[in-house]
């Protein structure tokens, strides 16, 4: 049977299908649209199988805090073109509204379909590579921020002795500038306590060796090695760091002056990030 064109463009615009694959779908459904669609479908999803072997290096990185949760997403691709495609970008915040509705803490079947539907329409192979939940606890608030063209996502939260801190502009535009903070300083941990002793003890070994050669006392060489890690960690964690905006103080010696000056108390609880392709 003839198939005319408003049929072959309602179909794509319904699928968002290629013109001669939505007509020859139609014709092997004699017309029939529902038909049409499950052939595409199935069309798209063979499509999608030999697709999976291609490498995805390219993608961006998507953050979005609700309630009680926060979460980062990360979707890769073959192409930055395809990166900066509106519906790739669209598919990464629907995937975003999904992880935080339904709690999920890895990449699961229902968000590997989703990315697979828009394989199907671009003819790109590309892949959810990683999420994350993130926990809010109660009087405390999610600072987000998204760095240029999805490249970095971060998430930082905090906790206050009273959430009607946060209503603060000076506390608001503080917790702000903290995402903005380890957007461009990738901090390796929140603070000191939380690094393993493993960590550590690799680190002494390394200044020990640093310093084994000198002539001075072992006392001395001790002084040296501790001095060494203690200016490490304030290189590597968020709160020993000199603040983005203040770099005469840390970051949390500028939290207890700005949560000071608004009359509460406020601590960090988690800083999460992702960092596309890595």
């Amino acid at each position: 049977m003839a198939i005319s064109a408003a049929e072959v463009k309602k179909l794509r615009d319904i699928t968002g299908a290629g013109m001669m694959e939505c007509k020859k779908a139609l014709t092997e459904a004699n017309g029939d649209m529902a038909e049409a669609e499950k052939i595409l479908k199935e069309m798209g999803l063979a499509a999608v199988a030999k697709r999976q072997d291609r490498a995805t290096e390219n993608g961006r990185v998507f953050v979005l805090a609700k309630g009680d949760k926060a979460c980062l997403v990360e979707l890769s691709c073959e192409t930055d073109f395809v990166a900066k495609n509106e519906q790739f970008k669209a598919l990464g915040e629907e995937i975003c509204q999904v992880v935080l509705e339904k709690g999920y803490t890895e990449v699961v079947p229902e968000l590997t379909d989703m990315v697979n539907g828009l394989i199907a329409t671009i003819k790109e192979n590309m892949a959810c590579k990683r999420v994350m939940l993130i926990d809010v606890p109660a009087n405390g608030m999610a600072a987000t921020y998204l760095h240029g063209e999805g490249s970095v996502a971060v998430v930082v939260v905090f906790k206050a002795d009273n959430a009607a801190l946060f209503e603060n502009e000076a506390v608001a535009t503080f917790c702000h500038d903290c995402a903005l903070h380890v957007a461009a300083y990738k901090p390796q941990f929140l603070c000191s306590q939380v690094i393993s002793k493993e960590f550590e003890e690799a680190q002494l070994d390394i200044f020990k060796a640093q310093v084994a050669q000198l002539d001075k006392p072992e006392k001395v060489k001790e002084g040296i090695v501790r001095g060494k890690l203690s200016k490490l960690y304030k290189e590597i964690c968020f709160v020993d760091q000199a603040f983005v905006k203040d770099d005469t103080m840390s970051v949390s010696k500028k939290m207890a002056e700005v949560a000071k000056a608004a009359g509460g108390k406020l601590e960090i609880v988690s800083c999460n990030y992702f960092v596309a392709g890595v």
